[in-house]
């Protein structure tokens, strides 16, 4: 079985942008029921299939495939829960470790998240100047929650 093992952050002003390259993203959601996700994912000229579990503390089980993208594309226009996902992901390497930044569009427009994938979930990593405050424990920022709870509806 494959675990995700990730802590998600708020980014902090732009200084992250300077070495940042991005891959545009478009994902939808076939479930979002307590406990699993299916998730189909375009990035670029390919297609996704994701299954993931519960979360437990950072770590959850998932499974991912790729699919072929007209399929994808198929799903995402009429079978997926709306809002669709629609984000910029960043990659930046710090400290021998992947940060992957996520800029939201569409619904979600204003959302900057920051997430690393770690090997355990009591790895110690050194946070760049650019994180801000952590949300692993916050469900609002799951990619399957800001479909039914997009982040310019939430209340301060």
């Amino acid at each position: 079985m494959a675990i995700e093992i990730e802590r998600k952050f708020l980014v902090s002003g732009d200084e992250w942008r300077t070495s940042a390259s991005g891959d545009h993203y478009r994902q939808g959601y076939l479930s979002t029921a307590h406990g699993r996700t299916v998730r189909v994912r375009v990035i670029a000229d390919v297609g996704y299939l994701t299954v993931k579990g519960e979360t437990v503390g950072a770590a959850r089980p998932e499974y991912e495939y790729v699919i072929p993208v007209e399929d994808a594309h198929a799903m995402l226009d009429k079978l997926c829960l709306r809002p669709l996902i629609e984000k910029t992901r960043y990659s930046i390497e710090y400290q021998g470790l992947v940060w992957e930044i996520d800029e939201f569009e569409g619904e979600n427009a204003g959302l900057v998240v920051a997430e690393v994938e770690l090997e355990s979930e009591d790895q110690s990593i050194t946070l760049p100047g650019w994180i801000g405050a952590e949300v692993t424990d916050d469900s609002r920022y799951y990619n399957a929650n800001l479909v039914a709870n997009p982040y310019p509806k939430w209340s301060s």
